[in-house]
């Protein structure tokens, strides 16, 4: 049987079914984070239903999830779709990133021990394992994880917040607007921040922080429309989705 998240075989569950709530739930996540459902995409629940050989009842609740974990958007008398953040938000929310990241890299840099050094590095390394294995959806999840693991190290428990909010509606820019071709580079703009914050050399952790910041900024296409998506196709049942293409613009 395929491991492919994005392929559940069609059967009808009953109501209380968790387990294929999560195959349902699994399979969108990956898609979406995979970059195979373009920005703007409407999501309706019939043809989901179908291709997934499950309830709308069951579309719904997975649907409504995902909204409340943003990533998808509930737009009021047009349904559930793929969020298409506009030039303005992908430049305030990597503004926001910039500022954020260097006032906790310049807090991190007094109480940096080789433990967490050690962390970073071993973060790093599994980054470069997902590249190598050209796993785009742990890639986009390790990156966040990356910025993350720096700023819970702080102890501040409203940074957190603050940055998992931020990495909440960066990703799915990521996502959605960066091509798979340079979905990797990340990892290596991680690596040097981590090596500067070794050296002891603040300033330069910041600085290219910020440098990272601006470049996954740059990698970012922006598409005025999206594709028609054919949900069959891409969630279908096993011998007849499995090796498609992602289903991108």
């Amino acid at each position: 049987m395929s491991s492919d998240p994005t392929i559940v075989p069609a059967r009808r569950s009953g109501k209380g079914d968790p387990e294929a709530d999560e195959a349902v739930y699994a399979a969108l996540h990956a898609a979406i984070l995979e970059g195979r459902i373009a920005a703007g995409t409407k999501l309706a629940e019939t043809p989901l239903a179908e291709a997934f050989g499950v309830s709308r009842e069951r579309i719904r609740k997975v649907l409504h999830r995902l909204v409340a974990e943003r990533r998808l958007e509930a737009v009021p008398n047009r349904g559930v779709r793929v969020p298409q953040p506009t030039l303005d938000d992908v430049r305030a929310i990597y503004q926001a990133h910039r500022v954020l990241e260097a006032g906790v890299l310049r807090e991190l840099a007094e109480k940096l021990d080789d433990r967490l050094l050690g962390e970073l590095r071993m973060h790093v390394g599994q980054e470069q394992r997902a590249a190598m294995e050209r796993d785009r959806a742990a890639s986009v999840r390790l990156s966040g994880a990356f910025h993350l693991r720096i700023a819970d190290a702080l102890g501040n428990a409203q940074l957190s917040a603050m940055l998992r909010d931020l990495l909440t509606r960066s990703s799915i820019m990521v996502s959605v607007y960066e091509s798979i071709a340079e979905s990797f580079c990340g990892v290596q703009e991680h690596g040097a921040i981590v090596e500067a914050l070794a050296r002891h050399d603040v300033e330069r952790a910041i600085a290219l922080s910020g440098d990272h910041f601006r470049l996954v900024e740059a990698r970012l296409q922006l598409r005025p429309q999206p594709p028609k998506v054919d949900v069959a196709r891409l969630f279908g049942p096993i011998g007849e989705a499995g090796g498609e293409e992602p289903v991108r613009s």
